[in-house]
């Protein structure tokens, strides 16, 4: 079965509850994602993409990453990420969406070849457009 829809997956690794059910919603009314997977810290992210095997895995084509999380911060966990195999990488797109503003993260973000853009917090359809008009048309 093939989907109409430009992502089959993506990945949210955010500690917050309140801020990923208002990003599925966004994701979901967008109409642009087949499944939405929620990874609350960066260990539970490295543990989803290494773990291709189990039965609920979708390759993520889009990895959105909070910065400030208990356990492995997305700093950490983009250092891990690095290492990994090309196979368990997303496909596309990752990028940090965060509160932070300090423009320290940012560069720090951007100093990471995989990260394609730094954006604040909440999710909001425009940065979902973007994102498949810049990565998936």
């Amino acid at each position: 079965m093939t989907s109409s829809k430009p992502i089959r997956c993506i990945l949210l690794v955010d500690d917050d509850p309140d801020d990923n059910f208002l990003h599925r919603l966004v994701i979901e009314d967008s109409g642009y994602c087949d499944r939405v997977q929620v990874a609350e810290n960066g260990q539970q992210a490295l543990a989803y993409l290494t773990n291709q095997a189990a039965p609920n895995y979708c390759r993520p084509e889009v990895i959105l990453l909070d910065i400030n999380m208990p356990g492995m911060n997305g700093f950490e966990f983009l250092a891990e990420y690095e290492k990994l195999n090309e196979s368990y990488r997303a496909k596309v797109v990752l990028m940090m969406l965060t509160t932070s503003l300090n423009p320290d993260d940012k560069r720090r973000a951007n100093g990471h070849g995989v990260v394609i853009g730094y954006k604040s917090k909440p999710l909001t359809r425009q940065m979902l457009d973007e994102i498949v008009a810049q990565h998936f048309s």
